[in-house]
């Protein structure tokens, strides 16, 4: 196809070009944990934070990066700090929801609201270091969300634990290898590893689900404090990397 002929001698006007560093829609990442992702840790209830931990990077990571570019084209010279308090304020408050509006009742309830919460802060975690120029795809954010959630006391550990939920995940696409157990052992184990990772004591949660009324105030508030919490130590965290050279992705 042929330029347009200039008009009165004058060149024509060059296309615009859409920016290249804005993706040009917005990135599609679940609220709550995807469904094979709920059958992952299902079947390997004992890997549960690590299986979430993985799904997260790949899932949320990239909704992260497209997030930080937009706010910053939105809101020219804003700091890391703003960014990463924007990104806390509106975690926190997706957090108090999730925990107010669960409908389900009993133990299977109580795993659902603790996966969700963990998959929100993960969330939060990632925008977090998006915000302080930290990759939320690089592979150790995946080690960053399990030490900073304290499912794992040091990175080292973390780093192995993740190693071992990924040749499980590699094992059970090859093989179809699954849980047999009980279900409901099953499902308390799945709940009681979620809520370590959400930072929610697991005993409260199992009774607000059984007391009427009870799950909205305590769902409310144990989600959102332990959301704010989890917001403090990412900031912290990221902060003192956001000046470092940005390391390299994993392949």
């Amino acid at each position: 196809m042929t330029d347009t002929p200039p008009v009165g001698g004058q060149p024509a006007a060059p296309t615009p070009q859409p920016s290249v560093d804005l993706p040009a829609g917005p990135v599609d990442a679940p609220e709550g944990p995807p469904a094979r992702l709920w059958d992952r840790m299902r079947d390997d209830p004992q890997y549960a934070p690590e299986h979430l931990a993985l799904e997260a990077v790949r899932r949320l990571g990239p909704e992260a990066v497209q997030w930080a570019a937009r706010a910053r084209a939105e809101q020219p010279g804003v700091s890391a700090d703003v960014l990463a308090d924007q990104a806390a304020r509106k975690f926190v408050n997706l957090a108090r929801l999730s925990g107010a509006v669960s409908g389900a009742a009993g133990l299977p309830g109580a795993v659902i609201d603790v996966g969700v919460l963990a998959w929100t802060q993960a969330r939060m975690v990632l925008h977090i270091a998006a915000a302080y120029d930290v990759d939320p795809l690089h592979s150790d954010r995946a080690t960053d969300l399990l030490v900073l959630q304290r499912v794992h006391k040091v990175a080292e550990s973390a780093r192995l634990a993740l190693g071992v939920a990924a040749g499980r995940e590699r094992a059970d696409a090859l093989f179809g290898l699954g849980g047999q157990r009980p279900l409901g052992r099953v499902m308390l184990q799945l709940g009681v590893r979620l809520a370590q990772m959400a930072g929610v004591r697991a005993a409260k949660r199992m009774v607000a689900k059984i007391v009427p009324g009870a799950a909205i105030v305590l769902g409310t508030w144990a989600n959102s404090s332990a959301t704010k919490d989890l917001a403090q130590r990412s900031r912290a965290l990221y902060r003192s990397r956001g000046s470092a050279v940005p390391e390299p992705r994993q392949p």
